[in-house]
């Protein structure tokens, strides 16, 4: 493994401890968060709500230390509102409930299994801990919802890759451009509008660092991470659709983060 503070993100149900993601990464920001929620929501559906800490990721607090503003949204806090998720806030390690109790679990096996298994880089790491290490620790560790069924249900939404974007509000240049981190995208000319000059558009960067402009239902275009046009859109009108442990060989990894799924009780469904 890299010598290097690495962060382990983790989701898992509240009411099993089953868990549905776990990849170590090199630093936890907002993009490393909204691929582990995309994942879960495209390999198991819509889930009902998200506890979570008050990081910086998931909530915005005006005083340190103090109650988080539900009405300023983060860029996850509106990607999960678009999704109709609601989202928990956490006040004490004891909130969030067997994600604290599991904490205890993954620091004692995890690096002792990464050595034993030989794993030397991250890569290895996280092909290690999505198979076979989360199905072994989830045979071991889950345990059986009171009520039987299943509260996900399938994502409507087929644009997840827009909604798990980071989003930023820009205003067009004169010269029919946007500037977006020392970059000037370039919009094609329109057939409904002489010029965009002046008006507010949304910068959408992907995921995987590409960027897209739309102005209200229209696409105005996709660039590489570094402002080059990917493919015309000929007349631009297409709808939009602290707790650090040792790794083997001595190297620190973050182990926080987790962020529990909660399943509001409905007949016949997972809590």
């Amino acid at each position: 493994m890299r010598p290097a503070a690495l962060c382990l993100i983790v989701i898992l149900d509240d009411a099993t401890s089953e868990i549905y993601y776990a990849q170590l990464v090199e630093e936890e920001s907002t993009a490393t968060v909204m691929a582990g929620l995309r994942e879960v929501i495209e390999r198991q559906g819509l889930f009902c709500a998200l506890y979570s800490d008050r990081g910086s990721h998931f909530w915005l607090t005006p005083k340190v230390g103090g109650k988080v503003d539900p009405h300023r949204l983060t860029q996850v806090g509106r990607a999960l509102r678009e999704l109709g998720v609601q989202m928990i806030p956490a006040y004490s390690p004891q909130a969030r409930g067997r994600s604290e109790r599991s904490f205890g679990t993954w620091q004692g096996r995890l690096p002792q299994e990464l050595r034993l298994h030989g794993v030397k880089t991250l890569e290895a790491a996280n092909e290690f801990l999505r198979a076979p290490y989360i199905a072994e620790f989830n045979g071991r560790f889950q345990v059986a919802p009171a009520p039987r069924g299943n509260a996900f249900l399938p994502c409507p939404r087929k644009n997840l890759d827009l909604i798990f974007s980071l989003q930023f509000e820009r205003t067009v240049n004169r010269d029919n451009t946007v500037s977006f981190q020392n970059l000037q995208l370039q919009i094609e000319r329109v057939h409904w509008r002489a010029t965009l000059a002046g008006c507010n558009v949304t910068v959408d960067q992907h995921l995987d660092g590409t960027i897209g402009l739309s102005h209200g239902p229209h696409r105005l275009g996709r660039y590489t991470a570094q402002g080059v046009a990917i493919n015309s859109t000929g007349n631009a009108d297409h709808p939009g659709s602290d707790n650090r442990h040792i790794l083997p060989g001595g190297y620190p990894f973050y182990v926080g983060k987790t962020a529990p799924l909660s399943h509001i009780p409905k007949p016949h469904s997972l809590i």
